[in-house]
């Protein structure tokens, strides 16, 4: 069925800026490995775990939002302005996240909280106006996708903005000698986002098929 592709149009051209951005966002994240050379190997590994969170945060962000815009073949004033919010929150994210370890740590980990939040967000009102678009006919499978997807990331926004408040910050957990703030805790969750919404669609369709045949079945 025609509805069912996830591509059906050439990219816009909103779509190829948005890929040069992930991409130089990215590429600015790995040269900040190459710029600080590690003291020791515990630093080169923590260095590394660092990055990979980064790195993880920004493919979620690209592969969430690339497999949203193939559905989304109109570009509204709101759609073009949301856009553009997004890419400038994800071309910030590699220097807001290379200057946690500055002396402000805990007023720039603020500032990282709401970069992510608004990342989440704007991608939730993106996956909405799939909901919402009446111009297109899309399959009750495709529907119910986005809506999950859509309640997903207003989620992982909750997170992260619930994450910027003071007193996760002062909140730790020891483990051995090893201090975390809370914060970053908050931070690590929206990555399992996307096993908790394949599972949740699993769950969904599982009920919905079973509905069906009880349906089938009494009638």
């Amino acid at each position: 069925m025609a509805e069912e592709k996830e591509r059906a149009t050439p990219k816009s051209r909103i779509e190829s800026l948005s890929d040069l951005i992930f991409g130089l966002a990215l590429s600015i994240g790995a040269l900040t490995l190459i710029g600080q050379p590690p003291s020791d190997f515990p630093q080169l590994v923590l260095d590394l775990l660092y990055f990979a969170f980064s790195f993880l945060i920004l493919i979620s962000v690209w592969y969430s939002y690339t497999r949203t815009m193939s559905q989304l073949h109109v570009e509204t004033p709101m759609m073009v302005n949301l856009n553009i919010l997004l890419l400038f929150l994800v071309s910030v994210e590699p220097f807001l996240f290379n200057q946690l370890h500055s002396i402000f740590e805990e007023n720039v980990s603020v500032l990282y909280a709401l970069d992510l939040g608004g990342l989440f967000i704007i991608q939730a009102l993106l996956a909405n106006s799939i909901l919402t678009d009446k111009s297109t006919v899309r399959s009750e499978k495709i529907l119910q996708s986005y809506t999950i997807r859509r309640n997903t990331l207003l989620l992982g926004a909750a997170l992260f903005l619930i994450s910027a408040l003071p007193f996760f910050w002062s909140w730790v957990i020891t483990i051995n000698t090893l201090t975390i703030n809370l914060r970053i805790i908050l931070w690590l969750i929206p990555l399992f986002i996307p096993t908790i919404r394949r599972i949740w669609e699993r769950t969904s369709t599982n009920r919905h098929i079973t509905d069906k045949t009880s349906k089938f079945l009494i009638r």
